[in-house]
Formats: structure tokens, sequence, C-alpha cells
């Protein structure tokens, strides 16, 4: 009986051994699956997806190497930055974007004067008229000697720039012909619905606003409905402008320029080891956009010209006059689009009164 017994122990035993090996080996089975879900996991809130949009076609300049840029974030972060981009207004236009930014439909966008203005109002000071004249090295030396300031302003209203884009000089396009400010004086002008900067400047200019969307200009100019809109030389060609026009005066109203921004809620999302890589590929593709744009504005400057437009110029006096206006366009803007702080910063670093 003890043998039959010392034996039934053992089979018992093996058994026993046997059973617990396997709950080992299921629960070692448990916790790899586990870990690896878990590995999985962190890699994919390691990936950050930034959709953002832009008003722009992929074809134009900025198009293309916004598209450039996203691409080597993409490689340069192994694929854990990914930005998603629409062009060529597929998300609507910039104040549209920047709703889907609000309600996180979008991450980021690239925006210019107006709304820019309503994420950071004190930027605009950078586009208040007759400020820089035809000097376009000093207004790009100063758009980058306040940069600074400018992006603090932007992440105090949760948004990070990633940098600056040149618009460049703006110009007064028209079918009728003026010689002086005296001229304008009643003429129907284009403005963008809700521009304050625009808005004002016209009411200082005694010019009549005609607040329209964009692709509505050209028709308008057709028609006899604008007498008048003003852009950059390389906006004027690539709306085709120039076709129904017939002047262009040869005194830039202003310097227009844009930025690349992101909700700062998706730039925190970025792991800290790739933002300065991401800011650093971003600054430049901007740099080499705002290069080939200066470039891309002389040469539409010239094509306008042997398009047979004529080019009008001002006075002397007007030209004087244009700083009285300036002043004019400050003090009915200061506090209520950009800041006095803002107006006196700006007056010490340019020295421009």
């Amino acid at each position: 009986m003890i043998k039959i017994d010392d034996k039934k122990n053992k089979i018992f035993q093996q058994k026993d051994q046997i059973l617990k090996t396997k709950t080992i080996n299921k629960l070692i089975s448990i916790f790899t699956v586990m870990a690896t879900i878990i590995t999985f996991a962190n890699t994919a809130q390691a990936a950050v997806e930034i959709k953002v949009a832009l008003v722009a076609p992929k074809t134009t300049t900025w198009g293309s190497n916004v598209e450039k840029m996203v691409e080597e974030i993409k490689s340069a972060t192994k694929g854990e930055v990914k930005f998603k981009v629409w062009y060529g207004a597929h998300m609507g236009d910039e104040s549209q974007v920047l709703m889907k930014i609000r309600t996180n439909q979008l991450q980021g966008g690239v925006f210019t004067g107006k709304t820019l203005g309503e994420i950071n109002g004190d930027v605009r000071i950078m586009e208040v008229p007759f400020t820089f004249n035809s000097d376009r090295s000093k207004a790009f030396a100063t758009m980058e000697k306040l940069s600074a300031t400018f992006n603090e302003g932007f992440l105090k209203h949760k948004f990070k720039n990633l940098g600056f884009f040149e618009l460049g000089l703006v110009y007064l396009i028209s079918t009728k012909k003026f010689d002086s400010f005296e001229t304008l004086k009643g003429v129907s002008i284009w403005v963008w619905q809700g521009d304050k900067l625009s808005e004002t400047l016209i009411s200082s200019m005694k010019l009549v606003a005609m607040p329209l969307d964009l692709p509505n200009v050209l028709t308008s100019l057709s028609t006899g409905m604008l007498d008048a809109a003003y852009a950059s030389p390389l906006a004027i060609t690539a709306m085709q402008w120039q076709s129904k026009a017939k002047y262009l005066i040869d005194f830039p109203v202003t310097y227009s320029i844009g930025a690349f921004l992101v909700s700062e809620e998706m730039w925190n999302k970025i792991p800290d080891n790739y933002k300065k890589i991401v800011e650093e590929i971003a600054q430049k593709h901007i740099k080499t956009t705002n290069e080939m744009t200066v470039k891309e504005n002389v040469s539409a400057l010239e094509s306008i010209k042997k398009m047979g437009i004529t080019f009008l110029n001002f006075p002397q006096s007007d030209i004087d006059k244009g700083k009285q206006i300036r002043t004019d366009v400050i003090n009915k803007l200061q506090d209520k689009l950009f800041s006095k702080k803002m107006v006196e910063t700006f007056s010490k670093e340019t020295g421009i009164k």
C-alpha cells in the first residue's frame, strides 16, 4: 500500500509541476502581449499629426515650399511628427480656417493681413500704410527685428509661429487714371470685409470701400463696380487683375506679411526632442520662400509694365501727405487693433514716428 501511495504522490506532484509550468508560461505570454500593446500605444502617442490649411495652391511658391517643409519634417522626425496639408482654399478662406482651428478640426494654417490681426493685432503695425514706402529691405529688416516680440504675442493668444512670410510691397491698381491723392477721392476700392486697417485707411483717404470676397474682385473691376484694388505685384498677376486694369500707382501703399501658425495645444504635443528640429526646418523653407517671393514680385512688376499698364507717379507733396495719413490711421486704431505699447516699441526700434 505504501508503494502505491508513493507512486500516486509522485504522479500528483508531476501533474502539479506541469500545471504550474503551464500557468507560468501563460502569465509570461500575457505579460509579453501587454508589453507589446503598451509599446505600440506609446509609439502611437509619439506620432503627432498636425492638420493645417492654406489658401495658396500647391503649385505656387508658398505651396510647393510648404510641401517640401512637411516632407523634410516627417523624414527628420522618423515619422513621429507629420503634417497633413490642404492647399488651394480647400478648407475655405483664412477666416474659415481660423474658425476650424478654434473648433479643433484643424491645428494650423498660413495667415495674412486681416486674419493675422484677428489672432494678434499688434503684428499689423507692420502693415500701417505709408510706413516704408518703397523701402522693402527696411520693412523686412523691421519684421525680423520685431519677430520675437510678435511671437510672444502669438503665444499669449495660444499660437506658435513657425515663421513669417513676406508678401511684399502692395500697390494700387485701377481702371481709371489718378495722379494725386486729391483725384482719388470718391474712388470705389476693394477691401477685405471686417479689415479694420484697410477700412480706416480708406476712410482717411476719403475713398469708397467695397467689401467683396477675393474671387469677385476681377469681375467687379471688369464691370466697373470697382475702380481699384490693391495687392503685391505677384498677387495682382496671379489673380489676373492687370487684365482688367489700365493703371498702377507706382507708390507702394503698404508692406504685407503672413505667418505659419500652429495651435499651442498641438505644438505642446510634439516631443521636446523634435521641437527644435521642426522649427529649424520650417524656418529654412520659409526663408527660401521669402527669397523666391522677392524675385517673383520684381519680375511680376516688370511683367505688368510690359503688358501695357501705365505706371503713375504721385507728386512729392502726396508722399508727405502719406505720413499724415499714417499718423491718422495709427491714432484711430491705437488700443483698438494694436496696443499703444506696440506703437511705441515700433517707433523706438525703427525710428519711424
